[in-house]
């Protein structure tokens, strides 16, 4: 497996999803990640990969034969038009209703979709509203 971009200073470095249909598993992630405009890095006969998502079959050397369970994955979208596409995409993909696209109160200008991919996980897509004014600096010392 090759990498094609290292990325330093991210929260999260990468993710593992283990489902158990890969093939119905890469078309809607295809399909709501190609909405977002993130291309598949990659794919081998057991896991496919974008960016640093990877989603292998149990029968994979990673998985050790367990599938992982639920999680919670959102992902950013430059607008609410590419949230609508998002949610269409993963319908019509196999993907299940799990939030219509539209505003919620976690701050304002909260735009986001939830879908259920083939292993009941929940996929968001997620625009925070334009940006209007920087946000405040904070240091912290120990």
């Amino acid at each position: 497996m090759e990498t094609n971009e290292l990325h330093r200073g991210r929260l999260i470095d990468h993710i593992q999803l283990v489902v158990r249909d890969l093939e119905a598993s890469r078309r809607f992630y295809e399909a709501v990640l190609g909405a977002l405009n993130i291309p598949l890095g990659g794919a081998e006969e057991k896991y496919f990969w974008f960016d640093e998502l990877f989603v292998s079959s149990s029968d994979s050397a990673a998985a050790t034969g367990a599938l992982t369970g639920r999680h919670h994955l959102a992902f950013q979208a430059a607008d609410e038009a590419m949230v609508d596409a998002f949610y269409k995409a993963g319908l019509a993909a196999g993907g299940t209703d799990n939030g219509a696209p539209g505003k919620r109160p976690y701050h304002p200008g909260y735009f986001a979709a939830f879908l259920l991919d083939p292993d009941g996980n929940n996929i968001e897509a997620v625009f925070h509203g334009p940006h209007t004014r920087s946000a405040p600096s904070v240091t912290i010392t120990f």
